[in-house]
């Protein structure tokens, strides 16, 4: 009945989103007054209030992931399942770092990484741990990539290593691996920048010149980070050209498809993603294209060994090792006290079936080619080439600043500026929502026309 009650409230949340405000209009001070003035902590309050208070704070100061018009960076309207899955979670609050302490929840989410991994192509002996997230997710294939290249690396640390380890990646890249370089102590000038073809993707030649100087020069080459749908443009690079390099040079490779790894569900889609197969690690996130909320990544790495090596512990107070094929995630993850991540996606697949799921990724793929035509149509330039639903664009004299600071005064929709490589500011649109319609499409293209004084005529 509880559960009922609240698929009803999610479903009329989600009304009340599609037809309110994008973006917020508010200061930090006026946030902060407020909670000043009215939690002060010393008295009890009637939680009834509380949570009206506090949800009517979250639908007014704040921008509205979720709404169909958002077209921002990768934050997805979730699926009902999936909230009711957060909401079983937190009235359970397993706790998943040892087997025997939550084994239903622990094999809930060894069954659904188990079935990613077979779409991913990788063994069915691949190690694979849900995370907070593709910053953790990343970190644990640096940490794992760099043990398996130097065993003395856990023990020893960075002296242990022959020499400077270097990692290669390009600038459009996740940032992430600069923090990764940083925690890691390899630092961050041991990334190597690598070139970029005209369509962002990285240029293997230039990898092999870079990788060559370095070992000449006394360096050791550890890593290569492949991405499959940068954060500024969608690009994905060249897998199965990076599979065989690393083979050949015996460097790990990395697939970081925190966004795009969702694409190897779809028949139109998983082709872009050949090569995946061959990398030794993968970072996904389940709350970017699987829809689920915040924070789910996940972790993929071909030679368990290398985990087991990387994050092995061992101490009096937790349970002994379970007898049997388990293992204790806190001694094959970064985490140690552990929330039930995976229920969310696992509740959301078992609600739609595969089929569901690949009908909501391709439904967001053809509304990127809606975008890109209404655009196109409309007199804007289209400045990236992907087959993902992330479209950057501009035109002849377009200030961007501009323009979004248009869009959000007048709640047109959200969209982000980007560089791409060295050249100007342009507009950054992604479709995020499953919900996203050719309706909410076009009637943006239309607005954002006028807004810069050229009303062309944009048909469905």
């Amino acid at each position: 009945m509880v559960l009922n009650d609240l698929r009803q409230v999610v479903m009329r949340f989600e009304d009340a989103i599609a037809t309110g405000p994008i973006v917020p209009h508010v200061t930090p001070e006026e946030i902060r007054g407020y909670l000043r003035a009215r939690y002060d902590f010393t008295t009890p309050m009637v939680l009834d209030e509380i949570i009206a208070d506090v949800e009517r704070m979250l639908r007014t100061w704040q921008v509205q992931v979720t709404h169909p018009r958002y077209f921002g960076l990768f934050n997805p309207s979730v699926t009902v399942a999936s909230v009711i899955a957060d909401t079983l979670v937190a009235l359970y609050n397993p706790q998943l770092a040892t087997w025997r302490t939550s084994p239903a929840a622990n094999e809930i989410e060894r069954h659904t990484l188990a079935w990613l991994t077979a779409q991913f192509g990788l063994p069915a002996s691949t190690a694979a741990s849900f995370t907070s997230g593709g910053a953790e997710a990343n970190l644990s294939a640096v940490i794992v990539a760099l043990t398996r290249a130097c065993p003395a690396y856990g023990d020893d640390g960075l002296r242990s290593l022959p020499a400077a380890p270097t990692i290669y990646l390009t600038r459009d890249a996740h940032d992430t691996f600069y923090k990764i370089a940083h925690i890691t102590g390899i630092g961050r000038r041991a990334l190597r920048l690598v070139a970029t073809t005209p369509d962002r993707q990285l240029d293997v030649v230039d990898l092999a010149r870079c990788v060559a100087a370095d070992r000449r020069q006394g360096f050791l080459p550890v890593m290569v980070i492949g991405t499959a749908g940068t954060t500024a443009a969608g690009a994905i690079d060249p897998l199965p050209d990076l599979a065989r390099f690393c083979q050949a040079e015996r460097l790990w490779l990395h697939v970081d498809a925190a966004w795009g790894g969702a694409a190897i569900l779809s028949p139109r889609l998983r082709g872009h993603l050949a090569g995946i197969d061959a990398a030794d690690s993968i970072t996904c996130d389940a709350h970017k294209w699987f829809s689920v909320p915040m924070g789910a990544g996940m972790f993929f790495c071909r030679h368990p060994d290398a985990v087991g090596a990387a994050f092995r512990a061992q101490t009096r107070y937790m349970p002994p090792q379970t007898a049997g094929p388990v293992v204790d995630p806190y001694t094959t993850s970064v985490q140690w006290s552990r929330r039930f991540i995976g229920l969310k996606l696992f509740l959301a697949l078992a609600q739609r079936g595969a089929a569901g799921y690949v009908e909501m990724i391709e439904h967001q793929a053809r509304m990127g080619d809606v975008l890109r035509e209404a655009l196109t149509r409309a007199g804007w330039r289209i400045v990236n080439h992907t087959p993902l639903p992330l479209v950057c664009f501009t035109r002849d004299g377009l200030v961007v600043s501009q323009l979004l600071a248009d869009l959000y005064e007048r709640q047109i929709a959200w969209m982000s500026d980007v560089r791409l490589g060295d050249g100007p500011p342009v507009v950054r649109a992604c479709i995020t929502s499953f919900r996203t319609q050719p309706s909410d499409i076009e009637w943006v293209v239309r607005e954002m026309t006028r807004l810069v004084g050229h009303d062309a005529e944009v048909k469905v």
